[in-house]
């Protein structure tokens, strides 16, 4: 049994024995002792104050003697004003240090075939530029939130939402058979989304100029926005596209399996993948269909121009169009649309989005809307909104071409971790192919850890170099910390019993950290926060490193004591290993 189980069950019995009254569980408050006072665990009092018609330090006392009488795990207490401090036994810590080093995958729940379906939908690329720097964040964060969900007991289904139709995409083709003269991406030697992504800067270079001349002819700016030959031509490409034309929808398939095959290496490179993917161009008319049956069950309303709405002014918000006069969708229809196409793949329990703040109030009007039209899940969806990334030196354009590219930011984190490790003196005694497979690792963790440790709902700054650490609150720092263990376990062997001694109160507290891991990741999965995996992680280690700097693991004399640290130190690995995971984020074997 846990010790905050068995103080709390102790503290129960105490209460009833000393002043005779049953208490609810609830009642009984115990946190962390501060670290100023001597004890591990405090036990609040003032809610028995009624109960033992007694001040609070009597109170305390009574019920202080009673633990440390009647509970194995209490060793000693001393109060303080109404807290009751209480040092618990060294036995108990190292039981509960046996418990954790049998369980392989402590503080990880597995799903039954009762457990939810959660699905998590993350990325969601256009098919007319890279990934870039925010999708790097929306990746990371979606596929983080998916193993935090599964290692609290949830069935997840990890899903992704392609926009691979509409004006834009349209520009991206056009440019390139204006302009392409047949190029592709083996005759480039460019990924086929970053061929396209080009095609997008060069019609937008282009459309541009025209508006400029037309400006310069005495029409406004608007004006000039809408009468561009461009962007009519891409209109009319649009229209082609909507009638089935061959040669636009041949043209069309062609350049969007390039930008998918780019894709699917970025997100290799990446470690993340999806069990499902849905496309807008299938999905757009499904929600047309669920408007139109919405319109004739009297949910949604037909102005006089054939648009139709939803009046959401009863919800405090106000009326929201979901077709258009000539009866094309919107992304809120074709967000209808996915959503039914989901729910019949799916017994879906849960859905939680995972898309930028600046789509706040969409996600409060989808939710009505799906919930209107009878989706069970529609009212709690969870819209997993964070901020925006930025980098020193400000915004990113992608019609400009100022996006950093997501593809160009990993190999840059790479090198600079290969680079970062020489200049240590970390790569002397390896081989080649182990140096780079390190590089990747550290590299690829840097940024990982970086971007998941800020609390997601916050805009951030990017600073790659930072990142790199390997000292401070990085992933390289913790990805170190995890090697040095096993470098110091392969050096010996591990008693299979943990064995009773006098132990520190450094190795207390490291005991105690790996016992709140089960609760950290509880309450990750209910905030949706891989944030706070991310600190406990890096807790977690600056204890270790702290532990390891002021006692000796494989030099110590005593050989019990020297088995006790060798256990401990294994379990530093796995929690940090486990918690690492759920981050998407390897740990290396060696540094």
């Amino acid at each position: 049994m846990k010790i905050e189980a068995q103080i709390m069950n102790a503290a129960i019995g105490a209460v009833k024995a000393l002043y005779g009254q049953e208490v609810p569980e609830k009642m009984v408050q115990l946190q962390k002792t501060r670290s100023e006072f001597e004890g591990n665990l405090t036990l609040v009092v003032f809610p028995f104050l009624k109960i033992s018609k007694k001040s609070p330090e009597q109170t305390a006392q009574e019920i202080g003697q009673y633990l440390t009488d009647h509970c194995e795990a209490v060793a000693s207490y001393n109060v303080v004003k109404g807290f009751l401090n209480l040092v618990v036994a060294p036995q108990a810590w190292l039981s509960l240090l046996t418990d954790i080093d049998a369980d392989e995958q402590y503080g990880h729940k597995q799903a039954t075939e009762e457990s939810p379906l959660v699905m998590i939908e993350y990325s969601s690329p256009n098919t007319n530029k890279p990934l870039h720097l925010g999708h790097v964040r929306n990746n990371l964060l979606g596929w983080s939130l998916a193993q935090i969900m599964q290692a609290n007991g949830n069935k997840v289904v990890k899903t992704n939402i392609v926009n691979d139709r509409g004006i834009h995409i349209c520009k991206s083709m056009l440019a390139w058979l204006k302009w392409g003269n047949g190029e592709t991406p083996e005759t480039s030697g460019k990924k086929g989304d970053h061929l396209i992504g080009d095609y997008y800067v060069a019609f937008d270079k282009h459309y541009r100029e025209e508006v400029k001349q037309l400006m310069a002819q005495g029409m406004d700016e608007e004006k000039a926005k809408q009468e561009a030959p461009l962007i009519k031509e891409a209109h009319e490409m649009l229209v082609k596209w909507e009638n089935n034309d061959p040669e636009v929808r041949a043209l069309w398939e062609k350049m969007n399996n390039w930008v998918y095959a780019g894709f699917d290496e970025t997100y290799r490179k990446m470690g993340v993948s999806f069990d499902k993917i849905y496309y807008e161009s299938q999905t757009y008319l499904k929600g047309k269909a669920k408007v139109e049956e919405g319109l004739a069950k009297g949910l949604f309303e037909r102005h006089a121009d054939n648009s139709v709405w939803a009046d959401l002014t009863n919800e405090g918000l106000d009326q929201k169009l979901l077709l258009r006069s000539d009866g094309t969708s919107v992304y809120m229809t074709q967000d209808i649309g996915t959503a039914e196409m989901r729910f019949q793949d799916y017994p879906i329990d849960k859905m939680i989005y995972v898309v930028g703040n600046e789509q706040n109030y969409h996600f409060q009007v989808l939710s009505i809307l799906l919930d209107r039209l009878g989706f069970k899940w529609g009212k709690e969806l969870v819209h997993f909104s964070y901020g925006m990334v930025e980098l020193p030196n400000g915004k990113m354009k992608s019609r400009e071409g100022t996006v950093v590219d997501a593809d160009d930011l990993m190999e840059l984190m790479v090198s600079d971790a290969l680079k970062a490790a020489d200049e240590a003196g970390k790569n002397a005694d390896l081989s080649e192919a182990e140096k780079l497979e390190i590089a990747r690792i550290v590299g690829m963790g840097a940024l990982k850890y970086f971007i998941l440790k800020v609390d997601a709902r916050k805009n951030m700054l990017f600073n790659p170099e930072e990142s790199i650490d390997f000292n401070g609150n990085t992933g390289p720092f913790i990805q170190y910390t995890y090697a040095r263990i096993r470098s110091i376990l392969r050096k010996t062997t591990i008693a299979p019993i943990v064995p009773i001694v006098p132990i520190s109160d450094k190795e207390i507290e490291l005991i105690q950290k790996m016992s709140e891991y089960p609760a950290v990741v509880e309450q990750a999965g209910k905030d949706y926060s891989p944030s706070g995996i991310a600190n406990y992680c890096y807790e977690l280690t600056k204890i270790f490193n702290q532990f390891y700097h002021d006692f000796s693991i494989l030099n110590e004399p005593d050989e019990q004591k020297r088995q006790v640290r060798l256990v401990l130190a294994r379990n530093v690995a796995k929690v940090i290993k486990n918690g690492m995971s759920l981050l998407g984020i390897e740990v290396p074997e060696r540094m």
